[in-house]
Protein backbone atom coordinates (compact mmCIF):
# COMPACT_ATOMS: atom_id res chain seq x y z
CA UNK A 1 0.00 0.00 0.00
CA UNK A 2 1.11 3.28 -0.95
CA UNK A 3 2.07 5.59 1.96
CA UNK A 4 -0.27 8.72 2.49
CA UNK A 5 1.35 12.66 2.20
CA UNK A 6 0.78 15.19 5.03
CA UNK A 7 1.38 18.40 5.97
CA UNK A 8 1.83 20.72 8.72
CA UNK A 9 0.77 24.11 8.93
CA UNK A 10 2.08 26.49 12.14
CA UNK A 11 4.53 24.00 13.29
CA UNK A 12 6.30 25.10 16.51
CA UNK A 13 4.14 24.83 19.10
CA UNK A 14 2.85 22.29 21.13
CA UNK A 15 0.15 20.59 19.89
CA UNK A 16 2.51 20.37 16.70
CA UNK A 17 5.04 19.06 18.13
CA UNK A 18 2.79 16.33 19.52
CA UNK A 19 1.57 15.70 16.11
CA UNK A 20 4.78 15.56 14.46
CA UNK A 21 6.57 13.29 17.50
CA UNK A 22 3.40 10.76 16.56
CA UNK A 23 3.24 11.59 12.64
CA UNK A 24 7.34 10.37 12.62
CA UNK A 25 6.14 6.95 13.70
CA UNK A 26 2.79 6.83 11.98
CA UNK A 27 3.62 3.26 9.62
CA UNK A 28 1.26 4.85 6.51
CA UNK A 29 2.30 8.68 6.59
CA UNK A 30 5.39 10.66 5.27
CA UNK A 31 5.55 14.22 6.80
CA UNK A 32 6.22 16.15 3.47
CA UNK A 33 6.44 19.45 5.09
CA UNK A 34 5.86 21.28 8.57
CA UNK A 35 5.76 25.16 8.00
CA UNK A 36 6.45 27.81 10.53
CA UNK A 37 6.72 31.64 9.30
CA UNK A 38 9.17 32.14 12.37
CA UNK A 39 11.65 29.09 11.83
CA UNK A 40 11.66 28.70 8.76
CA UNK A 41 15.29 27.25 7.69
CA UNK A 42 15.99 26.08 10.90
CA UNK A 43 15.73 22.26 11.76
CA UNK A 44 12.18 21.02 13.17
CA UNK A 45 14.53 19.37 16.24
CA UNK A 46 15.89 22.62 17.17
CA UNK A 47 12.21 23.72 18.47
CA UNK A 48 11.22 20.72 19.45
CA UNK A 49 14.18 18.90 20.76
CA UNK A 50 12.69 15.45 21.75
CA UNK A 51 13.00 14.50 18.35
CA UNK A 52 16.73 15.29 17.96
CA UNK A 53 19.18 12.83 16.13
CA UNK A 54 15.16 11.37 14.62
CA UNK A 55 13.70 13.94 12.44
CA UNK A 56 16.31 15.38 10.10
CA UNK A 57 13.95 17.81 8.66
CA UNK A 58 13.60 21.21 8.19
CA UNK A 59 10.79 24.31 8.71
CA UNK A 60 9.34 25.89 5.14
CA UNK A 61 7.95 29.20 4.92
CA UNK A 62 5.30 28.13 2.08
CA UNK A 63 3.67 24.55 2.05
CA UNK A 64 3.13 22.03 -1.19
CA UNK A 65 -0.25 21.20 -1.05
CA UNK A 66 0.10 18.56 -3.03
CA UNK A 67 -0.30 16.26 -0.19
CA UNK A 68 -3.67 14.21 1.22
CA UNK A 69 -3.91 15.33 4.76
CA UNK A 70 -3.39 19.08 6.09
CA UNK A 71 -3.07 19.66 9.47
CA UNK A 72 -4.05 23.20 10.51
CA UNK A 73 -2.23 23.28 14.03
CA UNK A 74 -2.51 27.82 14.06
CA UNK A 75 -3.87 29.75 16.93
CA UNK A 76 -7.62 30.69 17.41
CA UNK A 77 -8.85 32.63 14.47
CA UNK A 78 -5.79 32.26 12.36
CA UNK A 79 -7.07 28.84 10.78
CA UNK A 80 -10.08 30.65 8.77
CA UNK A 81 -7.82 33.48 7.66
CA UNK A 82 -5.33 30.81 6.10
CA UNK A 83 -8.33 28.71 4.60
CA UNK A 84 -9.41 32.11 2.94
CA UNK A 85 -6.17 32.88 1.32
CA UNK A 86 -5.10 29.62 0.19
CA UNK A 87 -5.30 27.68 -2.84
CA UNK A 88 -5.37 23.64 -1.27
CA UNK A 89 -6.28 20.94 -3.83
CA UNK A 90 -9.52 19.85 -3.74
CA UNK A 91 -8.32 16.35 -3.27
CA UNK A 92 -6.40 17.49 0.54
CA UNK A 93 -8.32 16.11 3.45
CA UNK A 94 -8.39 19.01 6.25
CA UNK A 95 -7.88 18.19 9.96
CA UNK A 96 -8.19 22.01 11.84
CA UNK A 97 -7.16 21.64 15.49
CA UNK A 98 -8.28 25.47 16.53
CA UNK A 99 -11.43 26.48 17.89
CA UNK A 100 -12.45 27.88 13.99
CA UNK A 101 -15.02 25.40 12.60
CA UNK A 102 -16.28 23.40 15.95
CA UNK A 103 -19.66 25.19 16.25
CA UNK A 104 -22.32 24.71 13.35
CA UNK A 105 -22.48 27.20 10.41
CA UNK A 106 -19.01 29.16 11.44
CA UNK A 107 -17.44 31.29 8.68
CA UNK A 108 -20.64 30.29 6.15
CA UNK A 109 -18.45 31.96 3.14
CA UNK A 110 -16.03 29.12 3.45
CA UNK A 111 -18.85 26.27 3.27
CA UNK A 112 -18.89 26.85 -0.63
CA UNK A 113 -15.26 26.24 -1.04
CA UNK A 114 -14.51 23.66 1.60
CA UNK A 115 -17.99 22.27 2.57
CA UNK A 116 -18.87 20.99 5.69
CA UNK A 117 -16.35 20.80 8.86
CA UNK A 118 -17.60 17.38 10.49
CA UNK A 119 -17.06 17.66 14.43
CA UNK A 120 -14.00 15.69 15.30
CA UNK A 121 -15.15 13.62 18.24
CA UNK A 122 -14.88 10.16 17.03
CA UNK A 123 -16.96 9.00 19.89
CA UNK A 124 -20.06 11.08 18.47
CA UNK A 125 -18.85 11.00 14.80
CA UNK A 126 -17.47 8.78 13.34
CA UNK A 127 -19.47 7.56 10.36
CA UNK A 128 -19.46 11.38 9.80
CA UNK A 129 -15.77 11.67 10.28
CA UNK A 130 -15.21 8.84 7.89
CA UNK A 131 -16.80 10.27 5.03
CA UNK A 132 -15.96 13.59 5.35
CA UNK A 133 -13.10 15.62 3.70
CA UNK A 134 -13.00 18.27 6.43
CA UNK A 135 -12.93 17.52 10.50
CA UNK A 136 -12.71 20.21 13.03
CA UNK A 137 -10.63 18.79 15.92
CA UNK A 138 -12.41 19.18 19.40
CA UNK A 139 -11.31 21.54 22.19
CA UNK A 140 -9.49 19.41 25.21
CA UNK A 141 -11.78 20.70 28.16
CA UNK A 142 -14.96 19.63 25.79
CA UNK A 143 -13.05 16.20 24.49
CA UNK A 144 -12.67 15.32 28.52
CA UNK A 145 -16.21 16.50 29.34
CA UNK A 146 -18.25 15.41 26.66
CA UNK A 147 -16.61 11.78 26.92
CA UNK A 148 -17.95 11.51 30.42
CA UNK A 149 -21.66 13.00 29.37
CA UNK A 150 -22.59 11.36 25.90
CA UNK A 151 -24.27 8.13 27.14
CA UNK A 152 -26.37 10.11 29.12
CA UNK A 153 -27.40 12.48 26.58
CA UNK A 154 -27.52 9.63 24.03
CA UNK A 155 -30.22 8.08 25.99
CA UNK A 156 -31.82 10.95 27.24
CA UNK A 157 -30.97 10.44 30.54
CA UNK A 158 -29.38 14.06 31.27
CA UNK A 159 -32.28 15.17 34.04
CA UNK A 160 -30.63 17.96 35.95
CA UNK A 161 -27.92 21.25 36.00
CA UNK A 162 -24.25 20.02 35.47
CA UNK A 163 -21.68 20.80 37.66
CA UNK A 164 -18.07 20.31 36.26
CA UNK A 165 -14.61 21.20 37.66
CA UNK A 166 -11.95 20.50 35.78
CA UNK A 167 -7.92 20.93 36.41
CA UNK A 168 -5.71 21.15 33.06
CA UNK A 169 -1.27 21.11 32.86
CA UNK A 170 0.28 24.38 32.03
CA UNK A 171 0.38 22.49 28.60
CA UNK A 172 -2.90 23.59 27.70
CA UNK A 173 -2.28 27.50 28.08
CA UNK A 174 0.21 26.50 24.61
CA UNK A 175 4.20 27.60 24.14
CA UNK A 176 4.29 31.57 24.32
CA UNK A 177 4.75 32.43 27.95
CA UNK A 178 2.68 34.70 29.68
CA UNK A 179 1.67 35.48 33.23
CA UNK A 180 -0.16 32.77 34.29
CA UNK A 181 2.44 29.96 31.91
CA UNK A 182 5.40 30.97 33.51
CA UNK A 183 7.32 28.39 36.08
CA UNK A 184 7.52 30.77 38.78
CA UNK A 185 4.01 31.23 38.86
CA UNK A 186 2.16 28.29 37.57
CA UNK A 187 4.68 26.05 40.17
CA UNK A 188 3.51 25.13 43.69
CA UNK A 189 0.40 27.03 42.23
CA UNK A 190 -3.61 26.38 41.05
CA UNK A 191 -6.09 29.03 40.37
CA UNK A 192 -9.63 29.58 38.49
CA UNK A 193 -9.68 30.76 34.65
CA UNK A 194 -12.81 31.88 33.06
CA UNK A 195 -15.56 30.25 35.46
CA UNK A 196 -19.12 29.86 34.18
CA UNK A 197 -17.71 31.29 30.58
CA UNK A 198 -15.11 28.91 28.76
CA UNK A 199 -15.09 28.73 25.31
CA UNK A 200 -15.66 24.80 25.30
CA UNK A 201 -18.85 25.41 26.85
CA UNK A 202 -19.75 26.39 23.43
CA UNK A 203 -19.12 23.16 21.87
CA UNK A 204 -20.08 21.03 25.26
CA UNK A 205 -23.77 22.28 24.94
CA UNK A 206 -23.89 21.95 21.06
CA UNK A 207 -23.33 18.44 21.33
CA UNK A 208 -26.11 17.63 24.02
CA UNK A 209 -28.17 19.96 22.55
CA UNK A 210 -27.56 17.33 19.54
CA UNK A 211 -28.20 14.14 21.17
CA UNK A 212 -31.20 15.17 23.54
CA UNK A 213 -34.15 16.42 22.54
CA UNK A 214 -35.31 19.98 24.59
CA UNK A 215 -32.07 19.69 26.40
CA UNK A 216 -32.43 22.93 28.33
CA UNK A 217 -30.22 22.61 32.02
CA UNK A 218 -27.62 24.64 32.90
CA UNK A 219 -23.67 23.30 32.51
CA UNK A 220 -22.01 24.98 35.47
CA UNK A 221 -18.13 24.70 34.29
CA UNK A 222 -15.47 25.75 36.71
CA UNK A 223 -12.38 25.14 35.00
CA UNK A 224 -8.78 25.42 36.87
CA UNK A 225 -4.93 26.33 35.78
CA UNK A 226 -2.95 23.11 37.42
CA UNK A 227 0.34 23.09 38.40
CA UNK A 228 1.59 20.22 36.61
CA UNK A 229 2.62 19.92 32.94
CA UNK A 230 0.03 17.94 30.83
CA UNK A 231 -3.45 16.28 31.21
CA UNK A 232 -6.68 16.87 31.99
CA UNK A 233 -9.37 15.45 34.86
CA UNK A 234 -12.72 16.36 35.14
CA UNK A 235 -15.25 15.93 37.55
CA UNK A 236 -19.11 15.85 37.10
CA UNK A 237 -21.99 15.59 38.76
CA UNK A 238 -25.93 15.78 38.89
CA UNK A 239 -29.22 14.34 40.50
CA UNK A 240 -30.44 10.89 38.58
CA UNK A 241 -32.91 8.49 39.53
CA UNK A 242 -30.62 5.66 37.50
CA UNK A 243 -29.16 3.03 39.42
CA UNK A 244 -25.73 2.74 39.55
CA UNK A 245 -26.09 -0.87 37.62
CA UNK A 246 -27.87 0.47 34.87
CA UNK A 247 -25.34 3.70 34.25
CA UNK A 248 -22.35 1.61 34.17
CA UNK A 249 -24.62 -0.69 31.89
CA UNK A 250 -25.42 2.37 30.05
CA UNK A 251 -21.66 3.50 29.82
CA UNK A 252 -20.70 0.17 28.53
CA UNK A 253 -23.13 -0.32 26.10
CA UNK A 254 -22.32 2.83 24.14
CA UNK A 255 -18.42 2.91 24.28
CA UNK A 256 -18.39 -1.13 23.43
CA UNK A 257 -16.49 -0.32 20.35
CA UNK A 258 -14.74 2.86 21.05
CA UNK A 259 -11.06 2.14 21.24
CA UNK A 260 -9.31 4.41 23.44
CA UNK A 261 -12.76 4.74 25.99
CA UNK A 262 -11.61 2.94 29.34
CA UNK A 263 -14.44 2.61 31.95
CA UNK A 264 -12.72 2.06 35.13
CA UNK A 265 -14.26 -0.30 37.99
CA UNK A 266 -11.68 2.14 40.63
CA UNK A 267 -11.27 5.91 41.17
CA UNK A 268 -9.11 7.60 38.63
CA UNK A 269 -5.60 9.27 38.05
CA UNK A 270 -3.96 11.40 35.58
CA UNK A 271 -1.17 9.25 35.42
CA UNK A 272 -3.40 6.72 33.65
CA UNK A 273 -3.21 8.54 30.90
CA UNK A 274 -0.82 10.85 30.27
CA UNK A 275 1.30 10.24 26.51
CA UNK A 276 -1.32 8.12 25.67
CA UNK A 277 -4.81 8.74 23.68
CA UNK A 278 -7.15 7.07 26.15
CA UNK A 279 -9.99 8.70 28.20
CA UNK A 280 -10.40 6.81 31.15
CA UNK A 281 -14.00 7.34 33.35
CA UNK A 282 -15.28 6.24 36.46
CA UNK A 283 -18.84 6.09 37.39
CA UNK A 284 -20.08 6.41 41.44
CA UNK A 285 -23.33 7.29 43.05
CA UNK A 286 -24.07 8.88 46.16
CA UNK A 287 -27.56 9.17 47.35
CA UNK A 288 -29.02 10.85 44.06
CA UNK A 289 -25.95 12.20 43.22
CA UNK A 290 -23.91 10.79 40.16
CA UNK A 291 -20.41 11.46 40.16
CA UNK A 292 -18.51 11.00 36.86
CA UNK A 293 -14.95 11.58 36.50
CA UNK A 294 -12.94 11.71 32.96
CA UNK A 295 -9.71 11.84 32.25
CA UNK A 296 -7.30 12.49 29.38
CA UNK A 297 -4.01 13.51 27.73
CA UNK A 298 -4.66 16.98 26.96
CA UNK A 299 -2.45 16.87 23.99
CA UNK A 300 -3.10 13.59 22.62
CA UNK A 301 -6.49 12.26 23.08
CA UNK A 302 -7.27 16.80 23.82
CA UNK A 303 -5.37 17.96 20.72
CA UNK A 304 -3.08 15.78 18.65
CA UNK A 305 -3.50 12.40 19.49
CA UNK A 306 -7.34 12.81 18.14
CA UNK A 307 -6.23 14.52 15.39
CA UNK A 308 -4.56 11.25 14.53
CA UNK A 309 -7.25 9.55 15.29
CA UNK A 310 -9.67 11.34 12.78
CA UNK A 311 -7.31 11.47 10.31
CA UNK A 312 -7.09 7.44 10.35
CA UNK A 313 -10.45 7.07 10.07
CA UNK A 314 -10.86 9.41 7.31
CA UNK A 315 -8.11 7.48 5.56
CA UNK A 316 -10.05 3.99 6.39
CA UNK A 317 -6.95 2.94 8.66
CA UNK A 318 -7.65 1.03 11.93
CA UNK A 319 -8.06 4.31 14.12
CA UNK A 320 -5.66 3.31 16.93
CA UNK A 321 -3.10 3.09 13.83
CA UNK A 322 0.31 4.67 15.78
CA UNK A 323 -1.38 5.68 18.36
CA UNK A 324 -0.72 2.60 21.15
CA UNK A 325 0.92 4.61 23.46
CA UNK A 326 1.24 3.45 27.06
CA UNK A 327 1.27 6.03 30.17
CA UNK A 328 5.27 6.39 31.24
CA UNK A 329 4.81 6.19 34.84
CA UNK A 330 3.15 5.21 37.91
Amino acid sequence: MSRYKVGIIGGAGFTAGELIRILYRHPDVDISFIVSESHAGNQVSDVHDDLSGLLDMAFVAEPDFNVDVLFLCKGHGESVQYLRESKTSSSTKIIDLSQDFRLKESYPDLQGKYGDFVYGLSELNYEEISKSRNVANPGCFATCVQLGLLPLAHAGSIEDDIQISAITGSTGAGQKITDTSHFSWRNNNVSVYKPFQHQHLSEIRQTLELLQKGFSFRTNFIPYRGNFTRGILAAMYLRTGLTLFDIRDLYGTYYRNSYFIKISPRNIHLKQVVNTNNCFIYLEKFDDQLLIISAIDNLLKGASGQAVQNMNIMLGLKENTGLDFKASAF
